[in-house]
């Protein structure tokens, strides 16, 4: 007489009961395609900066080039708003929310921040580098994340100044220094290479304000649009002062990827929003981070007719500025409630305004 076990049941049709290390085994195989796809996804980042860069090189305006990359986003982002009735509702009650001070009214200028980051790659990456500019704005964020979590920007409880935020805040400025070491003989380019640094400095409260806006309203969607907006409209505003004092000379590009920078960073932020479910704020930061810094060094190496140079202090400069954005990312020990509408709109807002795949790294 054969007698069966529930082992031999299970095999021969009976329920079916996975074993702790297959789970395991599981999970981390979901975790690790999770981290490659948030890799590919920060890697947008540099994309975008490369479009926006050619599209200034080639038009001749870097601020022109920043109003087309913000108009495109802005027009999807009509778009995609205004095509559903609870989202346009939503949208068009964000002046009363103004006037009725629901939450204080600088939460609504968090998109400036994603101007001043457009505006720079327009301006500088055809000349620094998709690289320069990337490490320049990302050590700039690091230093920003310190300082904005020791003032209680971001959290409810200021995080206090530890020795690793304080190294990572040093070494984000060494990876700035170095990489841009090679041009030490001409200031105009050592000054370019300070506007995308001074870009991550501004963008470090951003998150806190683009969150703000998106509980307010309800609607992370809302939140990214009003960002648009607000970065278009002042960008319009600017250009249009230039044209009455000085005159420009707008043009359109004629190659039509140099309209994708919008659609790419709107691309990033949806890809991020459904990332973090899987991987959490600490690694989304970090591989994000990777992407940027090892997709801008792929794409100067990549494509030649860009006119960059990789040098060895390129190089050693983004793995600074990794080290830099992992050791800042090291948690304080003491905890922190998070604030209001933090999780995927917070991380969605750490984006901010259509530079893609910018997620503070703190």
């Amino acid at each position: 007489m054969k007698h069966t076990t529930p082992e031999t049941a299970s095999r021969s049709g009976g329920a079916q009961t996975v074993a702790p290390s297959q789970r395991n085994k599981v999970k981390s195989t979901a975790t690790a395609l999770l981290v490659l796809a948030t890799v590919l996804a920060g890697a947008l980042g540099p994309m975008q900066a490369a479009v926006n860069g050619q599209l200034g090189k080639t038009i001749g305006d870097g601020h022109a080039a920043a109003l087309i990359s913000f108009g495109t986003g802005l027009v999807l982002m009509f778009v995609i708003v205004f095509a559903r009735p609870v989202t346009r509702r939503e949208a068009l009650a964000i002046p009363s929310l103004i006037k009725g001070r629901t939450i204080p009214w600088w939460n609504f200028l968090a998109g400036l921040c994603g101007a001043v980051i457009v505006l720079s790659e327009g301006v500088t990456v055809g000349v620094l580098g998709v690289a320069t500019f990337q490490i320049s704005l990302i050590s700039g964020l690091v230093i920003s994340g310190v300082i904005c979590d020791r003032l209680g920007v971001t959290a409810s409880v200021k995080q206090p100044l530890t020795f690793f935020r304080l190294a990572g805040a040093v070494l984000a400025i060494v990876a700035t220094v170095i990489v841009i070491s090679p041009n030490f003989s001409t200031p105009h380019t050592i000054a370019l290479a300070i506007m995308p640094f001074v870009g991550g400095l501004l963008a470090g409260w951003q998150p806190a304000g683009n969150a703000a806006v998106a509980d307010a309203t309800g609607s992370m969607l809302v939140s990214i649009g009003w960002n648009f907006l607000v970065g278009f409209t002042a960008l319009g505003i600017a250009y249009g002062i230039r044209a009455m004092t000085s005159g420009v000379d707008f043009q359109l590009p004629p190659t039509w990827w140099m309209y994708l920078g919008g659609p790419l960073g709107l691309l990033s932020i949806a890809l991020m929003a459904l990332l973090v479910r899987g991987l959490g704020l600490l690694l989304l930061g970090l591989a994000s981070t990777a992407g940027q810094l090892v997709g801008s060094l792929l794409i100067d190496w990549a494509v030649p007719s860009l006119g960059h140079t990789i040098y060895a202090a390129t190089i050693i400069g983004t793995v600074i500025a990794l080290v830099a954005a992992v050791i800042g990312m090291i948690p304080s020990g003491k905890s922190t409630e998070a604030p209001a509408g933090s999780g995927d709109a917070g991380v969605t807002a750490a984006v901010g305004g259509g530079e893609a795949g910018e997620v503070s790294p703190r």
